[in-house]
């Protein structure tokens, strides 16, 4: 096989990292079992650090960015998948260690291969991407805890970030009490055709706070880490829980052991790069299952991957709402 096709590349020029379109042949591949012709990628907060620079996310250079790919298996020595399977990668240190899905065509590691979730396109597996997987993740973790809607509110941080607006549409949907947290008052209403039923503004929770305040939370959702960490957990119900998914506010915690030791808290961490492939399975299962599919097409728009340098820099700025769906082929 043979011919070129295009990739989003992070090189070093001048001293500075950053991402841009380039052609490769299969021939520029990395040595892998399994070869996807690639139909779709997303843009999370993480590519948005390693196409443009402004975040130490590829480990080694030349690499092709992008952590979510979705697409058909073109060629295969593992006897799992075969020619023609519908498949998705995300996470497993693409764009890190290993190339990613800002690509035509992609040689990837068979054991970091997902099968189709059945209810899903191609398409809908990248509209979630793994915003949307981390979202369901630390729902589950939530879940696990026993936090159920009769406890009282849910607090999403991030609201109007991929993450926050998935989490915001599952947890709706399963009958929770959703409160929102944004900077952005012109997302309000977007928000609540989400599912939001009221919010809070992101700089009530960004400032420095009690370290341990009045019980508002059964559960949390937070994407942003730092300050409003530590207030989510300080503001948090006895027995609740807090899933810490995210960092796009720092990643120091300025917190205290106040509410995990006087009213019991727990704080669950979220790895949604090296999940085992167990649970991976099932938030793909319960994503097919439980984000409606209305207000998943409310939150994502499509964008071609020439546009994904200045996408990049959009995101970082926080001037992106909800998912961006990567047609590599556009």
């Amino acid at each position: 096989m043979s011919g070129s096709f295009n990739a989003i590349v992070a090189e070093e020029i001048d001293g500075k990292t950053r991402g841009s379109l380039k052609q490769l042949n299969l021939s520029d591949l990395p040595e892998e079992g399994v070869l996807i012709d690639i139909s779709y990628s997303s843009l999370n907060y993480k590519d948005g650090l390693a196409v443009s620079g402004k975040g130490r996310i590829c480990r080694k250079l030349p690499m092709v960015c992008g952590i979510d790919l979705a697409g058909t298996v073109a060629e295969s020595s593992d006897s799992r998948f075969k020619v023609g399977d519908k498949v998705l990668v995300n996470g497993y240190e693409l764009s890190e260690k290993y190339w990613g899905g800002y690509s035509q065509k992609q040689r990837v590691n068979p054991d970091f291969i997902v099968p189709l979730p059945e209810g899903l396109s191609l398409k809908e597996t990248m509209a979630i991407g793994t915003a949307g997987y981390t979202a369901m993740l630390s729902i589950m973790a939530l879940k696990k805890q026993g936090v159920t809607p009769e406890q009282g509110e849910i607090l999403v941080t991030g609201a109007g970030g991929g993450v926050g607006s998935i989490a915001i549409a599952i947890l709706s949907e399963l009958g929770f009490d959703v409160v929102a947290s944004t900077g952005r008052p012109e997302l309000h209403e977007y928000l609540k055709r989400l599912g939001a039923s009221s919010f809070i503004d992101r700089s009530e929770l960004s400032e420095k706070g009690a370290p341990l305040a009045a019980e508002r939370w059964a559960g949390v959702v937070d994407s942003v880490g730092s300050q409003t960490l530590a207030n989510a957990i300080a503001q948090t119900k006895r027995d609740g829980c807090v899933a810490a998914c995210g960092l796009a506010g720092g990643i120091d915690l300025p917190a205290t052991v106040f509410p995990f030791i006087l009213r019991g808290v727990t704080l669950c961490g979220i790895d949604s790069v090296m999940a085992p492939m167990a649970l991976r399975l099932e938030a793909w299962k319960q994503l097919a299952r439980d984000l409606p599919k209305e207000r998943l097409a409310e939150i994502t728009r499509t964008e071609p991957m020439t546009s994904i340098p200045e996408l990049a820099d959009q995101l970082i700025a926080g001037g992106i709402r909800g998912r961006v769906i990567v047609d590599v082929n556009a």
